[in-house]
């Protein structure tokens, strides 16, 4: 791993969205590219929702989820404590908004594995949508779809039965209002995509243009006092 330093990324609370259905690769590409960012002074936090469906075996508290219940779940929607939230393959999945909204208010960059449902509710606000970056990421076919469902022998054959047909709906449709769209047919070449969306976005934002700017009048007042 690198240690080198640059000047060219500033955390400036940039929200990035990776949306996609499920079997996509969301989770694997959000991890690779957090790795590979971090020593390039990127440091994207990634927000752990909240879900009312059952832990899974390896999954750990606070780390994948927020594991509640049902009753919980709809008392915080009730209060408007999400950010984003929907109901998906017969769960509840929500985005908090004191965790995004705290760190986003520290500057600090944050990056969520979300719902086609969830990615359309923030590209509709107002307050949120100049400040965010949404990738839709593709599977590379219907049947490599299937073949990773099933491979994850995480599913029954109803419920993998619903995922696929729910995946054809997202893919028709819900591409429309992401900023990139990348097709994960090779997990390397995928990460590179995403990587190449964040790094344009941080040389393109706020920070990093006043940055640039206090660089010239840095430049300017060291030439002025070698010329003086």
């Amino acid at each position: 791993m690198s240690n080198r330093t640059t000047l060219n990324f500033h955390p400036d609370g940039t929200l990035f969205i990776v949306s996609g259905p499920s079997g996509a690769g969301k989770s694997t590409l959000i991890q690779r590219v957090k790795k590979a960012l971090d020593p390039l002074g990127v440091r994207l936090h990634f927000s752990v929702s909240h879900t009312t469906r059952s832990i899974r075996a390896g999954e750990q508290e606070g780390v994948d989820y927020h594991y509640v219940t049902e009753a919980a779940f709809e008392a915080m929607a009730v209060a408007g404590e999400f950010l984003e939230w929907a109901r998906v393959h017969g769960n509840l999945y929500g985005t908090s908004i004191h965790e995004v909204r705290t760190r986003l208010d520290r500057g600090e960059d944050v990056i969520l594995d979300i719902d086609v449902q969830g990615a359309r509710q923030i590209a509709a606000n107002d307050a949120l949508r100049p400040h965010s970056l949404s990738l839709f990421l593709f599977p590379p076919s219907f049947e490599e779809l299937a073949r990773r469902l099933k491979g994850r022998a995480l599913n029954s054959s109803k419920d993998i039965e619903m995922r696929l047909q729910k995946a054809l709906s997202e893919i028709e449709h819900g591409s429309n209002f992401y900023d990139y769209v990348v097709i994960n047919d090779d997990v390397d070449i995928a990460t590179e995509c995403l990587k190449a969306a964040i790094v344009a976005r941080k040389l393109t934002s706020k920070s990093a243009l006043q940055a640039l700017q206090q660089m010239a009048r840095r430049f300017k007042g060291e030439t002025n006092g070698s010329t003086a």
